[in-house]
């Protein structure tokens, strides 16, 4: 495992601030996760549904039109969209899952903003024989419809949190009451690489195996890397991906933050970049927080909804904090250009989370050498953001399109009500 936390610290940021009433769930899944991740039984049976349920290793993409149009480095693109459910989460929720499964649990409780976590949950869950319940904030629910219906489809039970801003932050607590009163029969799978201790070292570890990959193919190719750029909500994608390359310095890592509409408090979701955030303690850690003066969340404000977050992974803080990570804020406008640029000329369509780290590359790119590699985390796909890409891209299409399918439902709900 990379880069392991110190007694649940990294530097000062981590830890376990939870109630007692959490204490037994927690260092019974700590015990379990240290117990497991040196099973080998239990690896391989990860390793397993790593290959036959996730369909991995991920492809690994030269974006050959782009790094001729821009000059400089060499653009790849790891394609985690590939992933069965469409996103990197998929690693973290079939560890998750199987983890509780060996445990005795036999229900799980999960939180998601995108979506993408929910569903990777609601599919492990299906996979695996767990009941599933999400949480998810009312706003999310409303924009994210896609995965909602998805997510019930694997039979989920999807829950809309209808409290504070109805988003990620508050799906995340909801979540943390449900598990405090049903943790002897329920695991919580958290999304992110944040929470209490063991969580960050925990969902850093399942997605560790999208940078061992990268580390692989890279090898095997002659890829010679200078710099890896992947989108940082929680984090993830970006610790999973960054993880092999920690202690490598001869590769830089760069963090795509959600600029949203612009740099003034409430209008983004920035904790690394600009000077908006301070320490803090919220949801059972210590780290980086979008806070007013008296520690109550602020509003955030991304076109993502799996960046739009105000904490931000302890691991991550530490390392933006120290400068291995240099941090970057990319606005709504600048994902949408990098959603556009990369389906027209590399026949990839992003999750709007992801093109956050594509508009990052393609400023990067320019100034790396022509013999190395920028390689761009390409967390999810973006067919799950229709509704949200194509009020922009194609608006009176769009318009006439949600018109003829209400006229559709409408009448045939009268045909129905006629019968």
């Amino acid at each position: 495992m990379y880069n392991t936390s110190e007694n649940g610290f990294f530097g000062e940021y981590g830890g376990k601030f939870i109630p007692e009433v959490l204490r037994a769930a927690v260092d019974e899944l700590e015990n379990a996760f240290n117990k497991y991740m040196a099973d080998p039984a239990f690896l391989e049976e990860l390793r397993i549904l790593r290959r036959d349920y996730i369909g991995r290793e991920t492809p690994l993409l030269f974006a050959e039109k782009t790094t001729q149009m821009l000059g400089g480095g060499q653009v790849y693109i790891k394609l985690e969209g590939l992933a069965n459910t469409g996103a990197h989460k998929i690693n973290n929720a079939i560890g998750q899952v199987l983890l509780a499964k060996k445990m005795g649990k036999t229900r799980i409780i999960a939180e998601t903003g995108a979506g993408q976590h929910g569903v990777a949950t609601a599919a492990a869950c299906a996979r695996l024989g767990m009941e599933c319940v999400v949480y998810q904030g009312e706003v999310d629910v409303r924009r994210q419809q896609p995965n909602v219906a998805a997510m019930e489809l694997y039979g989920a039970k999807v829950v809309p949190v209808k409290n504070g801003s109805r988003t990620l932050k508050d799906a995340v607590n909801e979540a943390m009451r449900d598990w405090a009163a049903n943790f002897e029969t329920t695991h919580y799978c958290l999304g992110s690489a944040l929470g209490p201790a063991p969580f960050p070292d925990m969902v850093r570890t399942f997605q560790s195996v999208i940078g061992d990959e990268v580390k692989q193919q890279c090898a095997e190719r002659n890829i010679k890397i200078d710099s890896l750029v992947a989108c940082v909500g929680g984090g993830s994608n970006a610790s999973g991906f960054f993880a092999p390359f920690f202690d490598d310095t001869s590769v830089k890592l760069y963090g795509a933050e959600a600029g949203g509409t612009g740099p003034e408090i409430g209008n983004n979701a920035c904790r690394m970049a600009g000077t908006a955030a301070r320490d803090g303690i919220l949801q059972g850690y210590k780290s980086r927080f979008l806070l007013d003066d008296d520690g109550q969340a602020q509003k955030t404000s991304s076109i993502s909804a799996g960046l739009d977050y105000l904490g931000i992974s302890p691991q991550l803080a530490m390392m933006g904090k120290t400068g291995r990570i240099t941090f970057a804020a990319i606005t709504d406008s600048e994902a949408l250009n990098a959603v556009q640029h990369f389906a027209k000329n590399e026949g990839v369509l992003m999750a709007l989370e992801s093109a956050h780290a594509a508009a990052y590359a393609l400023k990067l790119a320019p100034s790396v050498p022509k013999d190395k590699a920028i390689i761009i985390n390409m967390s999810g796909r973006g067919d799950k953001d229709v509704f949200i890409t194509s009020p922009v891209f194609r608006p009176e299409e769009w318009k006439d399109f949600l018109r003829s399918e209400l006229f559709r439902l409408e009448n045939n709900t009268n045909v129905h009500e006629a019968q």
